[in-house]
């Protein structure tokens, strides 16, 4: 009855977890959720009222399959401005449904039956399953926790066969919060430039990078702009998850294909959503800079207070707003193990490293989009359990 691609595919682990927490919400218990990657905060004043504006206005009409063109020439000056990149915006940057549509259509226009994807592990837990959709072969470069998950040319050859066709990057990442040096950027530029590679770089986190670090896209390195895909969008940055909207930017010929799929999966994102999506780009950004700040805060009481608990080392997230804590000091059999019994005991929601590949063994993922408060609490409740096993 079902189609092989799919029944091979499972529920996402992250998913999972936000279902579990309602369940026991729902029975009255008082969870404390570190699980969901969302920001908490509400999309910035300028951006709803240009959105509202535009549904009043009547803008809710099919537009151009590559999106708006003030939004497309919107994109381009951004690209620019932010990461050196310069893209026609009427022959290579697509307008989508979210940056996950945009990984979709990307995979399916670049990969067949029998070509191989590289995912640097941890790896977000969707990367997996798209390539798969695409008939195609996931293949998990493991990064080792005890290097702070550093990429290296040797580690990436290590992988390598002839059926390798891209490579999927995403920095900042999620869920390590690391961003990638320069040196890692060169090391996948020279590996995919020796194995004439494709490379998708989903820079979603771009916007939430923390003091002494700086993101760089990896496009922007010589050799790379003709064989990247550059994937991002507004949800995290722009705290606009529920608006679904993201872009791809790439070489005039490749978007070209991608245009096809992006016709008949979806015909065009939302009107008066890319309507708004111009004033996230255009207007004030000091509502993102004061999130990105509120983020740093959090991260340093979630690291210090992470730190202090038994078992548990947490290296300081560079970007996003999770950290990946290693629990493998507190005697359990996975992190899965100690996610389930932090949930149970604690009331504190956490994603089993595991969930975002073999290299996530003995982690947590803990996402910081949340109050200083619910940190605070989250953190003494964590102690306690802890400390009735450590």
């Amino acid at each position: 009855m079902f189609s092989a691609r799919v029944s091979q595919l499972t529920e996402s682990p992250t998913i999972g977890v936000l279902e579990r927490t309602r369940r026991l919400r729902q029975q009255g218990v008082d969870i404390v959720d570190f699980g969901v990657g969302e920001p908490d905060f509400a999309t910035p004043r300028h951006i709803q009222e240009a959105g509202a504006r535009a549904i009043l206005a009547g803008d809710t009409h099919y537009v151009p399959s590559r999106g708006i063109p003030a939004l497309r020439e919107a994109i381009a000056r951004k690209l620019e401005t932010d990461n050196g990149l310069r893209y026609d915006p009427d022959r290579e940057i697509i307008v989508t449904g979210s940056s996950k549509l945009a990984l979709v259509i990307a995979v399916l226009t670049v990969l067949q039956a029998g070509d191989e994807a590289l995912l640097l592990d941890p790896a977000w837990v969707s990367y997996d399953p798209i390539v798969r959709l695409a008939d195609a072969t996931p293949v998990h470069i493991p990064l080792s926790g005890e290097e702070h998950f550093r990429i290296s040319e040797a580690v990436l050859e290590r992988w390598l066969t002839p059926r390798t066709k891209l490579l999927i990057l995403n920095t900042p990442n999620n869920p390590t919060g690391r961003v990638a040096s320069d040196e890692e950027l060169a090391a996948i530029a020279a590996v995919a430039q020796r194995h004439n590679l494709l490379a998708i770089t989903d820079e979603i986190y771009e916007k939430i990078v923390f003091a002494g670090w700086a993101h760089r896209s990896l496009a922007s390195l010589p050799g790379m702009r003709e064989r990247s895909i550059v994937v991002n969008g507004f949800s995290k940055g722009y705290a606009m998850t529920g608006w679904r909207l993201g872009y791809l930017a790439c070489d005039a010929a490749l978007s070209a294909e991608m245009l096809k799929v992006q016709q008949h999966v979806v015909g065009c994102a939302a009107s008066f959503v890319q309507t708004a999506a111009v004033q996230a780009l255009l207007g004030p950004q000091e509502p993102v800079e004061a999130m990105r700040q509120e983020y740093q805060a959090r991260r340093d009481l979630v690291v210090q207070g992470l730190n202090s608990l038994p078992g548990v080392r947490c290296s300081a997230p560079q970007g996003t707003f999770y950290a990946f804590p290693d629990v493998s000091g507190c005697g359990f059999a996975s992190g899965a193990a100690g996610a389930e019994y932090l949930l149970d005991r604690a009331h504190v929601a956490l994603t089993p490293g595991e969930a975002f590949g073999a290299a996530g063994q003995g982690h947590v993922r803990l996402s910081f989009a949340t109050s200083r408060e619910a940190i605070e609490r989250g953190i003494a409740r964590l102690d306690e359990a802890l400390r009735a096993v450590v």
